[in-house]
């Protein structure tokens, strides 16, 4: 089997595209290793300082060959997505106030990363890892099969769970990280969400949904479902970003573009 993923996102609205703070990454299988194909989202808090690039740290790092799904492996990980962030090229020139919130307000993102494996073997799956409310939905046949963290509507936006930029604090976060897994078939897709994006599917959740999604072929498409459930007050107004991974017997014939 293969998989492969498209990405659709939207800034709050009001904001500029370069205004938006989630992050979103995808690596391919590596054959010469066996590992699968790699995804993952990040929501960056919109009070932090520095949320986009802390947010773009954390899955950019994830999907490196070097990162795999246990403790101490992910603690490498997040320590040097912090070291990263706090000598991002871009505070070269940080004034003073800017310097003091770097050490005094820091960032904060939650986080979903997921990696498929065994695609070829007996028992192809998904396993993931998250903090907070950034979801994974596993969908077959239009009808969701598993989601990931199994979060109800009400759990969000109480205080969530992520990953912090602060290096006394960020050991902790990653110790709570939770772990799940599932099996995957041809045909089937895989849903990441960030958090307002995620409530409103959580809520939805129905065959009609998800043949919505499955359907999306444009980001002006997404944009204006995100506009439109924010405007009648169904989604609240974040960023959002989905990625939507599909697993397949072979891969596509075509490949489409859009700009």
């Amino acid at each position: 089997m293969h998989a492969w993923q498209v990405v659709f996102s939207a800034p709050k609205q009001g904001n500029d595209p370069w205004e938006w703070e989630d992050g979103a990454a995808a690596a391919p299988e590596d054959p010469a290793t066996g590992r699968g194909p790699r995804f993952a989202l990040a929501d960056g808090a919109t009070e932090g300082f520095g949320s986009a690039r802390w947010a773009m740290r954390l899955v950019e790092g994830f999907v490196a060959p070097d990162v795999e799904l246990t403790g101490g492996s992910l603690l490498g990980w997040a320590a040097r997505a912090q070291d990263g962030w706090r000598h991002d090229p871009v505070l070269a020139g940080a004034s003073a106030v800017e310097l003091v919130k770097l050490d005094g307000v820091g960032s904060f993102a939650t986080f979903l990363g997921c990696e498929l494996a065994d695609l070829a073997g007996e028992r192809p799956r998904w396993r993931a890892v998250a903090a907070g409310d950034t979801v994974l939905f596993h969908v077959r046949d239009h009808r969701l099969v598993d989601q990931f963290p199994p979060m109800r509507a009400d759990d969000f936006g109480v205080n969530p769970a992520g990953l912090p930029t602060a290096p006394a604090t960020l050991p902790g976060a990653v110790e709570r990280m939770v772990f799940a897994e599932g099996d995957v078939e041809p045909g089937d897709l895989l849903y990441l969400a960030t958090d307002a994006l995620a409530h409103w599917m959580v809520r939805e959740n129905d065959e009609g949904l998800w043949r919505l999604l499955a359907g999306l072929d444009h980001p002006q498409r997404f944009r204006a479902l995100a506009d439109d459930r924010r405007e009648t007050r169904q989604m609240t107004n974040d960023d959002v970003t989905l990625m939507r991974v599909s697993v397949a017997s072979s891969w596509p014939d075509q490949l489409v573009v859009c700009v």
